[in-house]
């Protein structure tokens, strides 16, 4: 049997097949969490990466944001790359990155819709960090344990494109596909919305991404609740998301977010790069792992070396 993630050792998490991190991610029953690093900031620690900050805080997963599949790149992973002007792109990039960190590590890719109705201006993105045919292939190529198919503020991410994108995800990608938004990515349409979750379920998604409770005008208890409900019954996890800089609040309001969203039973939390330097703050990495875990699963997580 697969061992659950909050518990597994490393040589246990880079054993496990694709459907194997997702039973033991399920087997964790709601206490896994993902955080999401901005690749080119200066590190918060300076010269070593943000991912391995976030890792050392408590985090089960890495989700790598503003990185380019096509110039990957990772600022604080190579001595003396710290800033972009001494950064060059390497493909060995993930691979070094996952011996440091001992995690699971994912990169968002943009499902992109040129035509769709913005309430914003459109934020054009480099066409390796939106997902396409080639992006999705050479994600595989890097080693990416997942992608995350969602949008960054302005980019006009559709909830129709993301499902099309999926159907390409599944072709091209073998890794675990995330699926969903975590705000309006700049569009007028609805951000939880049912009939896109069912979509993206029947077109092979293995986790729905909703905002978690509280981040978004009208995102409620009930209207999580029912989305994981329906998720579960079909199949899919689901990871909230704190993708609206409230990642930065306050202790008291990450530990009041994240008892909401175990309430509604997601498996796995999310908390996003609106720190000081493209990660969240560490005390609410921790806090986050406190509230839906408890001490004694945090300084586990925490303590557990790489190497074992």
């Amino acid at each position: 049997m697969t061992k659950r993630l909050i518990s597994a050792n490393t040589s246990e998490i880079f054993a496990m097949t694709k459907e194997e991190l997702k039973q033991s991610i399920q087997a964790s029953e709601g206490r896994v969490i993902l955080s999401e690093n901005v690749v080119l900031h200066e590190p918060v620690g300076g010269d070593i990466t943000n991912a391995e900050v976030a890792k050392a805080f408590g985090a089960d997963l890495i989700l790598l944001n503003g990185f380019d599949v096509f110039h990957p790149m990772v600022l604080g992973l190579y001595p003396e790359e710290s800033s972009l002007a001494t950064a060059k792109p390497n493909d060995h990039t993930i691979q070094d990155l996952k011996k440091l960190v001992g995690r699971p590590i994912g990169v968002n890719l943009e499902p992109v819709d040129p035509d769709s109705d913005m309430l914003e201006e459109r934020l054009t993105i480099a066409l390796g960090r939106q997902a396409n045919v080639d992006s999705l292939k050479k994600a595989k190529e890097l080693g990416f344990d997942f992608i995350c198919l969602t949008g960054n503020p302005g980019t006009g991410v559709t909830n129709k494109q993301i499902e099309q994108t999926i159907q390409l995800a599944k072709k091209h990608f073998n890794g675990l596909i995330i699926a969903g938004k975590m705000h309006s990515a700049g569009v007028a349409e609805p951000t939880v919305d049912m009939h896109a979750i069912h979509a993206f379920i029947n077109s092979g998604a293995d986790i729905i991404l909703v905002p978690a409770i509280g981040t978004v005008p009208g995102i409620d208890f009930q209207l999580i609740k029912e989305a994981t409900l329906y998720a579960h019954e079909k199949g899919a996890l689901v990871v909230s998301a704190i993708g609206t800089s409230q990642e930065s609040a306050n202790v008291e309001i990450i530990q009041q977010i994240a008892l909401q969203n175990k309430m509604a039973g997601v498996d796995i939390q999310h908390i996003g790069d609106a720190g000081y330097a493209g990660v969240a703050p560490v005390e609410n990495i921790t806090a986050m792992s406190d509230a839906i875990r408890g001490k004694r699963h945090t300084i586990s997580r925490i303590a557990r070396s790489i190497n074992r």
